[in-house]
């Protein structure tokens, strides 16, 4: 018997139809369920086949619980050596090496610094910083944001030189990002599972969360040469961070999608957030995404950084056509009509 454990926070729906899902279709041969942890032993063997994680990225002890987990062979998705070590600023770097459309963004110093670090321990810092060349190239409007922060939060909007200063100066030790707002026509959230199937979402992220309002069910929304893009860009992104569970967004103007978030590894996939269609998509992905991973078990574990952090990509390309795209998202039956969608996030179900 194989055994599958789900580590949660708040979040309900998600995780108890994925249980019931791989429970069904396991019929005894694999079970899932949540994780119970306490103390754990530095040479406990392993309990878990496959681990399933939420919210180890607000929990310190959950990591580093993973992470040895992962050391006696147990499968976890996400990889919790490269979650540790990603941030977005390091993704918006990879993404235009890869090809893919970012906005501007600039990596900003501290505000403040832990106790200990003195006006000595920054003599390789520029100060004062030239705020005129950073806003120079971001131009405004601007979105300021942590730069490996998620889940909409110390992330604002400013319009001026002033109002840049004055939030900089409320973020405290957070290390922050200034991008450049792109003031979209269009806007997605895609789903990728697997680094392989792509499911692309209609969003406006202008609506109150758990509103039901901020996903639409419309298969048509984009282009089909749009479509394709968004998805090879998506495939393209995941593989190369190596994420088997993501969102990734874009904000399209003039054509061209630009991917503002996709360090997601905990996304959303609530019934009330997302709405039924979504919600069953993404609960029926991982199902399959479980039983894939148990089916091509696992290498003896090497003893390694390299080897821990950085596993071979499950794709080393991202081609997709119109009809491969057709054959892996299924359309709802009845399709709502085109809305115009907007800009910045959701709260993800994690915490």
């Amino acid at each position: 018997m194989k055994r599958v454990g789900i580590l949660v926070g708040r979040e309900k729906t998600f995780p108890e139809a994925l249980i019931k899902n791989v429970n069904e279709r396991g019929n005894g041969a694999v079970v899932a369920e949540y994780l119970t942890l306490g103390g754990i032993r530095h040479d406990a063997p392993p309990e878990y086949d496959l681990v399933i994680d939420r919210i180890s990225h607000e929990v310190p002890f959950y990591r580093a619980t993973l992470k040895r987990m992962a050391l006696e062979g147990t499968f976890i998705i996400n990889n919790p050596f490269w979650w540790s070590a990603d941030d977005k600023f390091f993704n918006y770097s990879l993404a235009r090496k890869l090809g893919v459309a970012v906005p501007k963004t600039v990596l900003l110093p501290q505000k403040d610094y832990i106790p200990g670090i003195v006006s000595e321990s920054l003599r390789n810092l520029q100060f004062p910083l030239d705020w005129q060349a950073i806003v120079d190239y971001i131009g405004f409007p601007a979105f300021m944001k942590p730069f490996d922060g998620g889940g909409w939060k110390n992330v604002s909007k400013v319009n001026s030189l002033e109002e840049l200063i004055s939030e900089y100066d409320q973020t405290g030790t957070l290390c922050m990002t200034l991008q450049e707002s792109i003031e979209f026509d269009q806007f997605v959230r895609c789903y990728c599972i697997g680094q392989e199937d792509v499911m692309i979402m209609p969003y406006d992220p202008r609506k109150p969360y758990l509103s039901g309002e901020q996903y639409v069910n419309d298969p048509n929304y984009l282009s089909p040469e749009l479509n394709v893009r968004v998805v090879h860009d998506v495939r393209t992104l995941c593989s190369a961070l190596g994420y088997d569970i993501n969102t990734v967004e874009f904000a399209i103007k003039d054509g061209v999608p630009y991917a503002i978030d996709f360090m997601n590894p905990a996304p959303d996939a609530e019934l009330q957030s997302v709405g039924a269609f979504y919600h069953g998509w993404v609960t029926e992905a991982v199902t399959n995404l479980v039983f894939k991973r148990l089916s091509e078990g696992t290498a003896r574990p090497r003893y390694r950084w390299d080897a821990l952090l950085n596993p071979e990509p499950v794709r080393t390309n991202a081609v997709a056509s119109a009809s491969e795209q057709t054959t892996r998202t299924v359309a709802p039956k009845k399709s709502v009509s085109k809305t115009k969608t907007a800009k910045t996030k959701s709260k993800e179900a994690t915490t």
